[in-house]
């Protein structure tokens, strides 16, 4: 592998993240090249070593958020261990954590006393509610975060209960939002000599991803009809949502430039001039109607891969609701690395996701593996800091450093 290939080569991360929004930063600048550098709390590391599924101890959660990383497995709630970080920061360029705001300023490893080690040190802190604010000190996991960006409120049935979203999406956002505005503090960094320290807010990351709703209740007299529960149907257009198929489920949203298109795959010409549906208001109003004719035609189809072909051929937004299942073995994402499939000695064949992006430049290859804990502690206390064996064994026989095979 060439350095052309290595986006990041010759930039270091110290790595004091756990779980998921951290782990979600870090993990794409290793794709990238950087060498990050995980520590992880003695005795049993990240949690998400035990995060289930696992096969012969090895975790896919970790797997898939950790490959790639020197693991050094150091207590850093001891001042020896703060202060081995304090030796580390001179020779590495960015830091990521997300502890709870204020937690490793009282250790002595905020950014404040980090910065003035390494003047041009970026440090990224990834938490709930951000490092300010009312909030800055409240517990934070991922459904209060979507709860309190309000998407909650606009997830589920519109006579049910606020729904979350079935993922960690407060968590990997505010990860992807850490990423690009590291890469961005690089660039900064090359122009002034200047390091910074970022503030990442995994609500203020799901709050970047609203569309319409904030700006609806600021302009329309506090009514936001955009803003409420939607169920399976997108609230401002028709026919925009989920018509039950034949065998599931499948989307279906048009505008108005697309109509003609839809009228032409249902094989019913003579709607173009039913006054229910002539327009985007009549069509809302009468969007039952509409849906009982689709779902009607749908099922005279017998399979979703006819409905499926025949919206294709007439050109119809739409798309199957895939399970995950049948996601990760769809060809459209193989082929494009969407999925990607791992080898692990220890848990054999797993599917994690893609990296994110594709380039015209290459990117570096997928030489990854997933690091026992405190696998690397000789390789980077020696290399970075000189430290020798007898040193070594000295700070695990007391309980500062530790490793485990699995």
């Amino acid at each position: 592998m060439t350095s052309e290939q290595r986006w990041l080569e010759g930039v270091t991360v110290l790595d004091l993240t756990r779980y998921l929004a951290g782990p979600s930063c870090t993990r794409l600048l290793v794709e990238l090249g950087a060498d990050v550098i995980k520590i992880e709390q003695p005795p049993y590391g990240d949690p998400n070593r035990a995060g289930a599924p696992r096969i012969n101890k090895r975790s896919g959660l970790h797997i898939q958020q950790n490959r790639g990383k020197r693991s050094v497995c150091l207590d850093i709630f001891q001042s020896e261990g703060q202060q081995i970080i304090r030796d580390l920061v001179p020779h590495v360029d960015i830091v990521v954590e997300n502890f709870s705001p204020g937690v490793l300023d009282r250790k002595g490893i905020g950014y404040e006393a980090l910065s003035a080690i390494k003047p041009d040190l970026i440090m990224a802190s990834i938490s709930g509610f951000g490092q300010t604010g009312p909030f800055s000190s409240q517990p934070c996991f991922d459904l209060i975060a979507q709860a309190t960006a309000g998407i909650m409120h606009m997830t589920g049935e519109r006579d049910g209960p606020p729904t979350f979203v079935g993922l960690g999406m407060a968590d990997t956002n505010a990860g992807v939002h850490a990423f690009g505005a590291i890469g961005h503090s690089l660039f900064h960094r090359e122009r002034t000599g200047r390091g910074t320290h970022l503030d990442i807010a995994m609500v203020d990351a799901l709050f970047h991803m609203h569309d319409t709703a904030v700006t609806t209740v600021s302009m329309d007299d506090g009514k936001a009809p955009e803003a409420i529960r939607q169920g399976r149907n997108f609230n401002s257009l028709a026919p925009a949502g989920s018509f039950k198929s034949p065998e599931g489920w499948i989307i279906i949203l048009c505008t108005e430039q697309q109509m003609p298109n839809l009228w032409k795959a249902l094989g019913q010409p003579e709607l173009v001039t039913d006054d229910r549906f002539r327009n985007n208001p009549t069509r809302l109003e009468n969007r039952q109607a509409l849906t009982d004719i689709i779902e009607s035609w749908m099922a005279s189809l017998g399979t979703d891969e006819a409905v499926i072909a025949a919206l294709t051929e007439a050109r119809v937004p739409h798309g199957p609701a895939l399970t995950i299942e049948q996601a990760i073995k769809h060809p459209h994402f193989i082929e494009r690395g969407t999925v990607r499939t791992v080898t692990d000695p220890l848990a054999g064949d797993v599917t994690i996701p893609g990296f994110p992006f594709r380039s015209s430049d290459d990117l570096p290859p997928d030489e990854h593996h997933t690091a026992a804990l405190g696998e690397h502690n000789a390789e980077v206390l020696q290399g970075l800091l000189g430290m020798n064996d007898e040193q070594i064994a000295d700070l695990e026989d007391r309980g500062l450093l530790a490793s485990k095979a699995h």
